[in-house]
């Protein structure tokens, strides 16, 4: 793979960085010495700029970047402008993403297709912009957000499940096709983690089984054999190490980062 010179510092792009797992991504990475560029939806515009001004206070260079990712000319634009300002893109972590918490026959239409347009399409779109920056540039390191769901669904999360198996699919396609170009594809696969989506299906899963709010994530989280729910800095070490030239020699890989939920 071709590399920066290690007096270079290297830049990545981290989607749906404004919080949650997707800000603990970009800080560790700046922790690690690469340059950030942050990008999310708008409305979240004063969390993102918030995210950018810490990594600054670090030392590291930062850009903001209103990108939807479902849209393919804004995520063509969000590779543009961190190849224009900084150069390259050497890492690229699609990590944005949504759930929805709905039986299977109660989905609608609108809520399926939105699913999979940010969650798969996406990250498709975003492997596609990324793949073709860094073949131009001689090579890197995409990483995208799957799940434990992607392995092994959860009943009530029918369209979510189904959009991390095909993230899953994506990325053993892609690491296959770009390999030759000197870019590696992996995913890593969180379990139960405390942030706002969490907090969001905790509180569906509740409704649905007649509980209350805090007894489902509870319930699931004695599961975990390392006995505590997951946190965005348990996710953002292990894509340190996808990031890192650690691992140089590792692709397609879908990898679960749970805490011992389910095991492959």
């Amino acid at each position: 793979m071709t590399s920066v010179d290690n007096a270079t510092p290297r830049i990545a792009v981290v989607t749906g960085a404004a919080r949650g797992i997707g800000r603990g991504i970009a800080e560790r990475l700046a922790e690690d010495g690469l340059d950030v560029v942050v990008a999310d939806l708008p409305g979240m515009a004063e969390e993102l700029s918030a995210v950018a001004a810490g990594i600054e206070k670090t030392g590291r260079r930062a850009l903001a970047v209103h990108a939807d990712v479902t849209s393919k000319e804004q995520t063509d634009a969000l590779v543009a402008a961190a190849a224009d300002r900084f150069g390259r893109v050497d890492v690229y972590v699609a990590n944005a993403g949504i759930a929805r918490v709905t039986p299977l026959l109660e989905t609608e239409l609108a809520e399926f297709e939105q699913v999979m347009a940010v969650n798969l399409r996406g990250v498709f779109l975003s492997y596609q912009a990324a793949a073709r920056q860094m073949i131009a540039q001689g090579g890197g390191k995409i990483i995208g957000a799957a799940s434990i769901v992607a392995h092994r669904p959860f009943a009530l999360l029918g369209t979510y499940s189904a959009s991390k198996w095909g993230v899953r699919g994506l990325t053993q396609a892609a690491a296959m096709e770009w390999a030759r170009y000197g870019i590696t594809v992996n995913a890593y696969c969180p379990g139960i983690v405390g942030t706002d989506m969490w907090d969001l299906i905790d509180e569906r899963l509740a409704e649905e089984a007649g509980i209350q709010k805090g007894q489902a994530i509870k319930k699931h989280a004695e599961a975990i054999a390392l006995g505590r729910v997951e946190e965005p800095a348990d996710v953002a070490s292990f894509v340190s190490y996808l990031a890192s030239r650690d691992s140089d020699y590792m692709t397609g890989q879908s990898v679960m980062i749970d805490g011992g939920i389910q095991f492959a």
